[in-house]
């Protein structure tokens, strides 16, 4: 017997073509996400991970669902569009309109994206298959490192805060803020 005949009786020659292997790497460090189908790389986009008191988990996950229209419960009903969901608490890969906060920490533990990357990234997620994708999330998130991330490169502060105590506030000389009255 010939072997594809063999192949064909057992289901092997029917199967079709196995999926892509997809891997999304965040680096909360860079503020950067990198996406690579079967060991190339494909995409290099700038995320939003974690405000400070918003970690974003870091880890190895696989992706347990996909909601093309998702609305936040949690924060507002926020827009979440293209959501990849990554982990058991709600942690999710999503597009967001906030695009002039990409490169810098500013969720609320998701890893945000411009919607058109999202876009891309859930289709490709979609078409190969939530078992053959795995995200990746290393660093810290960049704003307890000062912005930069490199060894050994100079520590910037000024993202952490636009607040300076000389020109503004009690060293400044200005009263302090009254509380609110209801």
């Amino acid at each position: 017997m010939r072997w594809w005949i063999l192949a064909a009786a057992l289901g092997l020659a029917t199967s079709g073509p196995a999926g892509a292997e997809v891997l999304v790497t965040v680096d909360k460090a860079t503020q950067r996400m990198t996406v690579s189908v079967d060991g190339q790389e494909r995409h290099v986009w700038p995320v939003s991970t974690g405000a400070s008191g918003y970690a974003t988990p870091g880890g190895s996950f696989t992706p347990s669902r996909l909601v093309r229209d998702h609305h936040s419960r949690e924060w507002d009903d926020a827009p979440m569009p293209f959501s990849i969901f990554f982990t058991d608490a709600g942690h999710a890969i999503h597009g967001s309109r906030a695009v002039g906060r990409l490169g810098s920490p500013a969720s609320h533990g998701c890893i945000r994206l411009a919607p058109a990357h999202a876009r891309v990234l859930f289709q490709l997620v979609q078409a190969e298959g939530l078992a053959r994708t795995r995200i990746e999330v290393t660093g810290n998130e960049a704003i307890a490192m000062g912005g930069e991330g490199a060894p050994g490169a100079p520590l910037d502060y000024r993202r952490l805060t636009s607040f300076n105590p000389m020109t503004m506030g009690i060293i400044a000389g200005e009263p302090a803020p009254r509380p609110r009255t209801p």
